[in-house]
Order: structure tokens, then C-alpha cells, then sequence
């Protein structure tokens, strides 16, 4: 059975998948596979926003902030719309450059209702390259309208994502 050149990493709360995934991004850069796209991060230490986070150029390293300081009581959503759009530039000319791989660190709420990255997790597949992004099971049915079943479920380990990466390079 050949393997998909789509893969998703299904996680619950309980997983770390932004570590998995950085840890599964140093370990194919280590192997020389040229990586493409972005890793959403927490930034640790930030004593008045405990939900800080950052997107990480996977191409280049260069951190882009995430979250945008809406105020005291704000219930809003706090990802900056300014740092999504930095992380599709950055998407965009990795694929325009040629990267190996893309890395999106998931498909969430932003994606199912059509914002967030969801495109270009389309233009990658469209450009005919890999794509490795991560699902939490709650929208598990999301990603199977969104891919139309064409892609490969992962559990959340290393091993299954450096065993989907070799089974995808050995078709090549």
C-alpha cells in the first residue's frame, strides 16, 4: 500500500503535540530533509500572559509572535491575524523554493472554519508536496472533508512519524 503524501498526527489534550512535532522536525532536518513551514510554540516564562505563544519558521528559525495582547477581561480570540499571515508568506516560499517538506503545527479551529493556515495546507498538497500537520480528534471529521480521505493518520510518536517519512521517501 503506498503512503500518503498527506499525514496527520491525531492527538488528544493529554498529548504534547507541539513538542512531538518539533522534536519529529530537528530529527528530519538532522537527517538532511529540507523543512518547510511552521511550529506553533508556548512561550515559557511570560508571567502576565501564561498563553503566549509564537510560530517558528521551520526554513529560516526566525520566531513570530502569536498571541496579541487584547486587554484585561478580553474573551476575543488572541492570535494575531498579522502573525498568520507571516506564517503563510513563510509557507508560501518554501514551497516556492523548494523545500522537501512542509510542517503545519495543526489543523484546528482557525482551519475548520476556513481560516488559519488551511490554505496553504491545500497550496502544499497542490504543489505536490509532503505535508505532516497534526488533528485533534474533535475535528478528525473536519479533516476527512478536508482531505477527502486522502490521508494517513498517525498516533502521536516519533516513530510513527520518522516510519511515515521513510515509507513515503522509499517511493520516491
Amino acid at each position: 500500500m503506498p503512503a500518503h503524501a498527506i499525514a496527520a498526527v491525531v492527538y488528544t489534550p493529554a498529548d504534547n503535540i507541539e513538542a512531538l512535532l518539533a522534536q519529529a522536525a530537528r530529527e528530519l532536518a538532522a537527517r538532511g530533509v529540507k523543512l518547510g513551514g511552521v511550529l506553533q510554540h508556548d512561550i515559557a516564562g511570560v508571567i502576565d500572559d501564561p498563553c503566549a505563544m509564537e510560530l517558528e519558521n521551520l526554513e529560516t528559525g526566525e520566531s513570530i509572535p502569536l498571541s496579541q495582547e487584547l486587554g484585561r477581561g478580553s474573551v476575543a480570540c488572541r492570535v494575531d491575524p498579522d502573525a498568520l499571515a507571516r506564517g503563510s508568506v513563510a509557507v508560501r516560499g518554501a514551497i516556492a523554493r523548494g523545500v522537501g517538506l512542509v510542517i503545519i503545527n495543526k489543523f484546528g479551529a482557525q482551519e475548520v472554519s476556513g481560516a488559519g493556515l488551511r490554505d496553504e495546507m491545500a497550496e502544499t498538497v497542490l504543489a505536490g508536496v509532503p505535508l505532516l500537520t497534526a488533528v485533534g480528534e474533535r475535528f478528525l471529521d473536519e479533516w476527512g472533508a478536508f482531505t477527502g480521505g486522502d490521508s494517513v493518520l498517525l498516533p502521536p510518536t516519533l516513530e510513527a512519524i520518522l516510519q511515515w517519512w521513510s515509507a513515503l521517501q522509499s517511493q520516491a
